[in-house]
């Protein structure tokens, strides 16, 4: 999968993540006292601009993981921090 394959497949799991969950109603307070309702045009925006940064910097660390060999699942667990 190339970038690109990967950013739609991230964007189309958040938004199905997104519409399965039935988030109650936010109220915020921005910097200059402004409120800000979930389901404005303000708060949708924002929204957008954060989702859209996730779906690259998840898209980033997907083909990052996946160009780096990785451990063995066991070599892993014997590396792992000890309970006390």
């Amino acid at each position: 999968m190339d970038k690109k394959q990967i950013e739609k497949l991230v964007a189309e799991k958040i938004d199905a993540a997104l519409k399965a969950n039935d988030t109650p109603k936010k109220f915020f307070i921005t910097e200059n006292g402004r409120g800000v309702v979930d389901g404005g045009d303000l708060y949708n925006a924002v929204l957008a601009e954060v989702l859209s940064i996730m779906k690259v910097a998840i898209a980033d660390i997907i083909i990052e993981v996946n160009a780096k060999p990785t451990e063995k699942p066991v070599a892993a667990a014997k590396n792992a921090p000890q309970k006390k």
